[in-house]
């Protein structure tokens, strides 16, 4: 095997380690975003751990569209610092290695990861999320009656107001229940009833609530007139709005695959805000996954500093860069979504710039002209005392 495979083969499995840590410790943090969600479920609809586990699955293929990237970078520069710490990088360099011929094996990696975002956001989202939407009006349908709380008035039915006093938790009976029913637009239906009871038919988004020994009282606004009917058993046809929405057949531009975001562009009659967000998500599905690319080659200089510079040093420029990254494809999605200009801008710029950021600092990093802070802090001291 000759000498330049062998550091070939070395750089490569060196950076494996910090990807792997740093691949577990964003996804960890983003899982930890979706607590709220989660302790909803839990608190709400006495959700079990087998299906908060199967929702954190799912979610994980989302997520690691945007954490691949950002560990790439976090690795290649987190490897060229600690080489660069223990003169590594001097010894290669000694040894007649160029900057740019160490940059081959991390270009190598960086695509296998470009390569892996790349399955996350075309195959592994749109699978996700469709699962997702089907555990979630699971949880719904099977466990409404747990959503229920007592004495608090509950908004999730479509124009139905439901308040109950009471739940029994024994039975599932319904105690002092009272119900304004708007769905029909010239009359308001307000419903007291003393106990009820909560039905569901399965894979269904129909809901029942029977209410027994109660009073139905009428108010049509437009003919000024109210009346007022009492009954032994009632039923009231319930649809929830959670449940509707997720268990809708109409996908949404994230569960959409490549071919279903494409022909959903051509087809669609108006340029309006849901024809930008979806182009906007079809490129996205190509620009973030290349980000591997662009920020793993930007790290590379910043982590081949002089002793002078330090670790701290590059770990900062690198966390400015990345924050600047995400800063330019943040501006990018809000005013590609709102037709400002075109999407296709919005997603790429922000991967052109720092990947000729990237090779613009490899040049200078193989010419032995790195930039640290310590001389953007000279410079921008240098300035303001020329100014002033």
């Amino acid at each position: 095997m000759s000498r330049i495979a062998i550091i070939d083969r070395y750089i490569f499995v060196e950076l494996i380690p910090p990807f792997v840590i740093n691949l577990g410790f964003f996804t960890f943090v983003f899982l930890m975003a979706e607590m709220l969600k989660i302790t909803d479920l839990i608190v709400n609809y006495g959700v079990g751990l087998t299906i908060i586990a199967q929702i954190l699955l799912f979610s994980i293929p989302y997520f690691l569209t945007y954490v691949i990237p950002m560990a790439t970078m976090m690795a290649v520069l987190l490897t060229m610092l600690r080489m660069s710490a223990d003169n590594e990088i001097v010894a290669l360099k000694s040894g007649g290695v160029s900057v740019y011929r160490l940059v081959l094996p991390i270009f190598a990696f960086c695509l296998l990861a470009c390569l892996l975002a790349y399955a996350m956001a075309v195959y592994g989202t749109p699978v996700g999320r469709q699962a997702i939407k089907k555990l979630t009006f699971k949880v719904f349908s099977s466990n409404l009656d747990i959503g229920l709380k007592e004495r608090t008035f509950n908004d999730s039915f479509n124009d139905v107001m439901l308040y109950v006093n009471k739940i029994d938790i024994k039975s599932r009976a319904l105690i002092d229940v009272f119900i304004e029913d708007k769905r029909d637009e010239r009359m308001t239906s307000t419903v007291i009833a003393p106990r009820g009871k909560l039905l569901s038919e399965p894979d269904s988004l129909v809901f029942h609530l029977r209410l027994y020994d109660g009073t139905v009282n009428q108010v049509d606004v437009e003919n000024r007139s109210a009346n007022s009917v009492s009954f032994e058993t009632y039923n009231v046809r319930l649809d929830l709005k959670k449940a509707v929405t997720a268990a809708s057949p109409q996908k949404g531009r994230k569960e959409m695959s490549l071919a279903e975001l494409r022909q959903f562009i051509q087809t669609h009659p108006h340029k309006d805000l849901r024809y930008y967000k979806s182009l906007m998500e079809y490129y996205k599905k190509f620009s973030i996954p290349l980000a591997c690319l662009s920020l793993g080659i930007l790290a590379v200089p910043l982590g081949i500093q002089s002793r002078r510079g330090g670790r701290s040093s590059g770990l900062v420029l690198g966390l400015l860069f990345f924050l600047f990254y995400y800063v330019l494809l943040s501006i990018g999605m809000v005013f590609g979504e709102n037709g400002a200009y075109p999407p296709v801008i919005g997603m790429w710029v922000p991967d052109i710039v720092m990947g000729a950021l990237g090779v613009f600092l490899v040049i200078r990093a193989a010419r032995e002209n790195p930039v640290t802070l310590e001389r953007i802090f000279k410079r921008l001291t240098l300035r303001r005392s020329m100014q002033t």
